[in-house]
């Protein structure tokens, strides 16, 4: 059996063990394994220990539990719903007005966290309902809560970057900033689309009755003042790093620390505050380690297969396609596989293969970073098995059926692919920033 058919079957082998539900970490790291030790014997059980050193030395992980513990703590303080309070009350006399907050709800969510799965529990427990009961078209509100949670993979502190990072030895801090600026233009996208649709048909998005609007400006300050903390909290955290006058590691621990404070002096931190804080980040930063151990695994053995180098040449020298054509598939496939996988794990499995090769055609791979995050969210929410989907109909009320969450989603699916074209089209909105902040 050549090298080539070797890959083929790992990767195949893979894919058959995930889709009969196996945890992720567990079916790339038993491929890797077995695969390892059947080629080199005794030799190959030093890749799993030489993946675990690659992992201990690098020392950005370390920013994952800061930044899972920040957002948690922000979450289970009911600090986040000040936010919305604070957007309810500003935006409430516009048509389509609270869903507008809800996507900027949104973003400064994903400025806590870094997580989708975050975002899209906070707008589902806090927004959803209160956008139902004020007689907000439960199509449109089921989809503004979808596509904004999308925006936590892709605004900083993204931990999918961190991990694309770690897989892709790339500089967490440029992809971050990589990210800000795509971000904010499909945050404005999705408002801009609420706005139009609200106002060509006001029924989806009604204003809020007068005597809720009519609040004092001593009011509406305080919870302005109340909405802003996050933005605070965020900013005492990435003003020092971006100014280089912290690491980001210390960055991390700066928000860390800030978000205890903050939940401690508006007196919202408890024993089951703190308790359920720290069991999710425990638990979604041990998940994440063994992920990306076996990722490394996996990819040890891919690069010793030459597999990279076979998929290249049947790209380019057997099927002859130029770089922007074998670019492209390699998004469609993400669409793909994000029918059934989500986007850590089709990071983990295509990342192997997927990122030397954008390196050797010439693409900048911090650029792809971005690139990946978008595509994955969109495949994360398109029918019929998008994991995100699921993930609503898991939280939504009776009422929203399946159907409206499939129906909810295609506009907004429209408006990412619109911003995913602009990026490729015009890879310095990703570049523009990192390349101002690192070499400017």
């Amino acid at each position: 059996m050549s090298y080539d058919q070797i890959a083929f079957f790992m990767f195949s082998s893979m894919m058959l063990m995930l889709m009969t539900g196996q945890r992720v970490f567990a079916a790339i790291g038993a491929i890797a394994a077995i695969s390892a030790l059947a080629l080199w014997g005794t030799g190959g059980s030093n890749l799993p220990f030489s993946a675990a050193m690659k992992l201990m030395n690098w020392y950005p992980l370390l920013t994952l539990p800061m930044f899972i513990f920040m957002g948690y703590i922000l979450s289970e303080s009911k600090i986040a719903d000040d936010l919305y309070r604070m957007f309810h009350v500003w935006m409430g006399p516009i048509h389509g007005g609270l869903a507008i907050g809800t996507i900027g709800l949104m973003v400064l969510v994903s400025a806590m966290n870094g997580l989708s799965v975050a975002g899209m529990a906070i707008g589902a427990t806090i927004a959803l309902p209160e956008l139902l009961r004020r007689g907000y078209d439960k199509r449109m509100v089921t989809g503004v809560i979808q596509a904004g949670s999308s925006l936590g993979i892709l605004v900083p502190p993204s931990v999918v970057l961190v991990l694309y990072a770690m897989i892709a030895r790339q500089p967490v801090g440029q992809l971050w900033l990589a990210g800000v600026l795509p971000g904010l233009i499909m945050a404005g996208l999705f408002i801009l689309y609420i706005a139009i649709r609200c106002r060509l048909q006001p029924e989806l998005g009604p204003v809020l009755p007068l005597e809720e609007r009519q609040v004092s400006l001593t009011v509406k300050l305080r919870l302005l003042r109340a909405g802003i903390l996050p933005l605070v909290i965020f900013a005492s955290m990435m003003v020092p790093f971006i100014n280089g006058w912290t690491s980001l590691v210390e960055s991390s621990a700066i928000g860390a620390m800030a978000a205890f404070g903050a939940a401690i002096v508006k007196g919202r931190m408890s024993m089951r505050v703190l308790d359920v804080s720290v069991r999710q980040t425990l638990a979604i930063s041990c998940m994440f380690m063994w992920i990306i151990l076996a990722a490394l695994g996996f990819g040890a053995v891919f690069d010793g297969l030459g597999a990279v180098q076979a998929i290249e040449n049947l790209f380019t020298d057997q099927l002859g396609l130029n770089p922007w054509m074998i670019l492209i598939l390699m998004q469609l496939s993400f669409l793909v596989m994000g029918t059934f996988l989500d986007d850590t794990a089709m990071l983990v499995i295509v990342a192997p293969l997927y990122v030397p090769l954008v390196g050797a055609l010439g693409f900048d791979l911090i650029w792809y970073g971005v690139l990946y995050t978008i595509t994955t969210q969109i495949a994360y929410m398109t029918p019929p098995f998008g994991y995100n989907l699921f993930l609503m109909r898991a939280m939504a009320p009776p009422e929203i059926t399946l159907r409206d969450i499939y129906g909810s989603i295609l506009p907004f699916v429209l408006v990412m692919l619109l911003a995913l074209t602009l990026i490729m089209m015009f890879p310095q909105i990703a570049l523009w920033l990192p390349d101002y902040i690192y070499n400017g």
